[in-house]
């Protein structure tokens, strides 16, 4: 299983840091990143979106949220395959305005998505993924 792990402080309230993570279009600021979007709802519960990247396509389904404390999401099918335990994005706002994010997520994929191969590059892209969303977010937000 592959247990990922980003965490950085951003220098913005967390209402605002909250409100740009759970836009799927901030996710295409990942570096292989092409599209991301809703296909059902806006990010509460039971919202689902697509993301489209190099080398891989997924459905993923919001499956609870609490603004602007934290969101947990599931893939519920992906190209190639992912058996996902769960990602959450945790954001935990700091007395001097910033807000602490940790963002993590729990996998394996099955023989039929690569298998351990697959989960020896993923392992080493999605952090940088993960990392590079939350830097263009504390790009985005920091100093307004």
């Amino acid at each position: 299983m592959v247990e990922l792990t980003v965490e950085r402080t951003i220098a913005a309230p967390a209402d605002e840091v909250y409100a740009w993570l759970i836009d799927p279009a901030n996710l295409t600021r990942a570096p292989l990143a092409l599209t991301a979007r809703w296909t059902s709802g806006n990010g509460e519960p039971g919202s689902v979106r697509e993301v489209l990247a190099l080398g891989l396509w997924a459905r993923e389904k919001i499956v609870a949220a609490d603004p602007p404390h934290h969101y947990e999401y599931l893939i519920l099918t992906s190209v190639p395959a992912i058996d996902h335990r769960g990602g959450t994005i945790t954001l935990t706002a700091g007395d001097d305005g910033t807000t602490a994010v940790r963002w993590t997520s729990d996998y394996t994929h099955p023989a039929r998505g690569g298998g351990k191969p697959m989960a020896a590059i993923t392992s080493r892209l999605l952090p940088r993924s993960f990392a590079a969303v939350l830097a263009a977010c504390a790009h985005d937000l920091e100093g307004r």
